[in-house]
């Protein structure tokens, strides 16, 4: 009899800022929940049936009510979020940080719950604010929270090791005080804490090493819930910190799930760099890797390392229309194009630091065309009209016609690239002092802005125009088209500005910015009169090159 192919999951399985994965099963569907930071709607879920294919399902957190990140900081908001199933809901728990600057973290924990995927999500309950990375545990009808413990006097080094406080689910709060999880020696700085229970103990996955090269995924189990634990004695789940020379660097924050045929999974973040160890411009994405149990009850990833191929689990008995149903919906970002012809924003979009709300954004007011009315500067952190996918390739291309009528220098619009209040490009239209409208490029670099004015272009009444950028490893390059044909528009740019790397600022040996987020590519429009002149969007396209 003919054995059929082996399937093969291709890794990063969520290209693209998709850091922090926590992994679900719940009957035959696997769920991924990641980190999504200062951008709406929070929390971003994709869906699978094989583990294979992924359909992105949006942001669980879409509304004001269940997230505000007014005011939030770059790379602040929400953090490490974890999804768990239980008593048929669905709880989500995550953070929302406003504050990490000078040694300080202050970073509120939530809960909300929904009897599907797809909500309707319950009113925030606040749990608190000792730390982050905060995960619910299930064991029966007992749950547990864990979180790290932040510890913001100096010379502590930031961590007070983590504690677990016992969570009420059917009153939706924790009970009593918190507990310290009892760690291996020397366990030092670990964040990110999964608890699992499997064959009678109950294992601790944590994030060691910080969240760049040094990182890795660790393992300690013991007989009791909070411990003592001990550390695996083979060393790391899984870490490249040893191969610098590997594709996936970066390893990290890990966690498990069964599938139903009694496979294991892990899922973890990596990151792609420009070179060896270099700037990471595509941020931190999701991978996946097999694990199998040894005899003596341990944890093992084959070699230990991340890979860019490795094998799918065995499909379960009578579900080959359901592998067919996510090959045709999944999605692995090489092409979308949006004509705006829905009457909501797709999955792929999101929104810098507000909801896509009618007061400023509308797939309505014009057939076929998103409208964009001007917002507040890049420094502000309330009110900017930013609209943004993730870059999901080291080599992609970004194009979008655009129909604008500034008035004046303070009206912008057009196409970014963008990181962060500190590190963008702007391919924009804007009037020049007679009030003729004209073609840009403008950048900030840690918060140095330039902008090419004797670069620009005349468009000399041309109202309808294609803007384009393309991404090619640490360069990128604007161009532009009036007709059939385009044009390149200023000098080739440094796409690693755009990176993790660069966007991490440091004052006096304390954090200045983070940056965890990695590249986003979208529609951009400024008013600085504050009168929200309004720019027009149609058939915005990203394709990678893989």
């Amino acid at each position: 009899m003919r054995q059929p192919a082996t399937r093969t999951i291709r890794n990063p399985v969520l290209p693209g800022s998709h850091p922090d994965p926590s992994v679900l099963r719940v009957g035959d569907d696997f769920y991924l929940a990641t980190s999504t930071f200062e951008w709406h709607p929070g929390v971003r879920l994709h869906h699978s049936r094989d583990l294979v294919n992924w359909r992105p399902l949006g942001g669980a957190l879409d509304t004001p009510r269940l997230l505000d990140l007014t005011g939030c900081p770059d790379s602040g908001g929400v953090w490490a979020p974890n999804l768990t199933y239980a008593d048929g809901l669905f709880h989500l728990v995550y953070s929302n940080v406003s504050t990490y600057a000078g040694g300080f973290t202050d970073s509120p924990n939530f809960v909300t719950t929904a009897p599907r995927i797809d909500g309707p999500w319950s009113d925030p309950v606040p749990l608190h604010a000792r730390g982050f990375d905060a995960s619910l545990f299930h064991d029966g009808p007992d749950s547990l929270l864990l979180n790290l413990v932040h510890d913001w006097r100096p010379g502590h080094g930031g961590s007070a090791g983590l504690e677990a406080t016992r969570y009420d689910r059917s009153a939706r709060r924790p009970v009593g005080d918190p507990v310290r999880i009892v760690l291996p020696p020397q366990a030092g700085w670990i964040e990110g804490p999964n608890l699992l229970r499997h064959a009678g103990r109950y294992y601790l996955l944590t994030a060691d090493g910080g969240t760049g090269y040094e990182h890795q995924v660790t393992v300690a189990r013991s007989r009791t819930l909070t411990g003592p634990f001990e550390r695996d004695p083979h060393g790391p789940l899984l870490t490249a910190r040893h191969h610098p020379d590997l594709a996936l660097q970066k390893a990290g924050h890990g966690s498990l799930v069964e599938t139903g045929e009694g496979q294991w999974y892990l899922a973890y973040l990596v990151a792609r760099p420009e070179g060896r160890r270099g700037p990471c411009v595509l941020g931190r994405e999701t991978a996946l890797a097999p694990v199998t149990w040894t005899d003596d009850g341990w944890p093992r990833v084959p070699t230990g390392l991340p890979a860019l191929e490795v094998p799918a689990p065995r499909p379960a008995v009578g579900d080959a229309a359901a592998g067919k149903e996510a090959m045709r919906t999944g999605t692995d970002g090489t092409g979308e194009a949006d004509g705006f012809d829905r009457p909501v924003l797709g999955p792929e979009w999101s929104t810098l630091r507000r909801p896509a709300t009618p007061d400023w954004i509308s797939l309505t007011a014009r057939p076929s065309h998103l409208r964009l009315h001007g917002g507040r500067s890049p420094q502000s952190l309330t009110g900017p009209s930013l609209v943004g996918r993730r870059v999901t390739s080291p080599e992609g291309a970004f194009e979008a016609t655009m129909e604008y009528e500034p008035r004046s220098f303070q009206h912008l619009a057009g196409i970014t690239a963008y990181y962060n209040t500190r590190n963008w490009y702007f391919l924009h239209v804007t009037a020049d002092d007679e009030g003729r409208a004209v073609l840009r490029v403008a950048g900030c670099d840690r918060g140095v802005l330039s902008v090419d004015e004797a670069g620009g272009t005349p468009l000399d009444g041309t109202r309808r125009l294609r803007l384009g950028l393309d991404l090619r490893g640490p360069v990128l390059r604007f161009r532009h088209a009036t007709d059939d044909v385009w044009r390149p528009i200023g000098p080739p740019l440094d796409a690693t500005v755009l990176s993790d790397e660069h966007a991490e600022e440091f004052e006096n040996g304390q954090i200045r910015s983070l940056g965890f987020t990695g590249a986003f590519v979208g529609l951009w429009s400024w008013d600085l009169t504050g009168g929200g002149l309004p720019a027009d969007f149609d058939e915005a396209t990203w394709h990678a090159h893989r």
